[in-house]
């Protein structure tokens, strides 16, 4: 046994152990392999818990709701509305731990009328070596993690999803539509329309891996480095252009760092 088919023996076992969990799913490529594995150690023992808000896009949704239905899943929807949270859309560097904090705590809630042992979500290795204070609330709140208690990187989870046939080896990562925006910038159910538009207009013209920021009438598109040269034809820089003066931007640059994640953050 190699070591990432180890890795993914001790993943099932760690589930077993738990008896019972609700996954945190989002139909991102990290919950998604985390349910699949859930399913495969615990059976009907294992349920699926997706949070509904405005910093949701629609299209996460639905692909949640098709996974689910077609693997014949348990499938919880829960309304956590961030902006109702207090503090929160003031946009503080804290942001993440108060959305996760409330977030979880309703998971918890609905675990247990469900007769549900855990909760369980999806970060991996590569989570701690970013500004994650959603992960501080995680370990309040007792929520495991399972990837990361047996090691898993990224790229390894997309190794084995590939493995198993999951569509999502190849997704691009997704985050909460709020980290698109500056640390004090306040955040409104209308700037997180602009933004989810933005992105999905570059996703639908083929880009990848995509972030629009957010920087108040100014629009900054990360994007992966391969993907400069299809930016730059005249046809898709009209398009872009053209469709983000509708959504409400004056301004449209390309961030020529290309995409990483947490960009927000290099300003603390």
């Amino acid at each position: 046994m190699d070591q990432l088919e180890q890795k993914y023996h001790d993943l099932i076992e760690y589930l077993k152990s738990l008896g019972s969990v609700a996954v945190a799913f989002s139909s991102g490529v990290d919950s998604t392999f985390l349910l699949k594995a859930a399913r495969e150690a615990l059976g009907e023992k294992a349920i699926a818990v997706t949070a509904k808000s405005c910093s949701f896009p629609e299209r996460e949704l639905k692909e949640a709701k098709r996974f689910t239905e077609e693997n014949g899943i348990v499938h919880l929807i829960v309304d956590s509305e961030e902006l109702d949270i207090e503090g929160f859309s003031d946009n503080p560097p804290n942001r993440c731990y108060l959305c996760k904090h409330e977030l979880f705590s309703k998971m918890k809630d609905i675990a247990v009328k469900n007769g549900i042992n855990e909760v369980v979500e999806g970060s991996n290795m590569d989570d701690l070596g970013d500004y994650r204070p959603g992960l501080t609330a995680i370990q309040e709140l007792g929520i495991k993690s399972p990837l990361r208690h047996v090691g898993l990187t990224k790229d390894e989870i997309r190794r084995l999803s590939k493995n198993l046939g999951l569509p999502t080896w190849e997704k691009q990562s997704f985050a909460c539509l709020s980290s698109r925006f500056p640390y004090g910038e306040s955040i409104t159910p209308e700037k997180l329309g602009m933004v989810d538009q933005a992105e999905q207009l570059l996703l639908d013209l083929g880009f990848r891996q995509v972030r629009v920021r957010h920087h108040g009438t100014l629009a900054r598109i990360e994007i992966s480095e391969d993907q400069f040269p299809l930016i730059m034809e005249k046809k898709n820089r009209d398009k872009i252009f053209a469709r983000f003066k509708e959504i409400g931007f004056t301004y449209v640059s390309l961030d020529i760092a290309g995409y990483r994640t947490g960009s927000m953050n290099e300003t603390l």
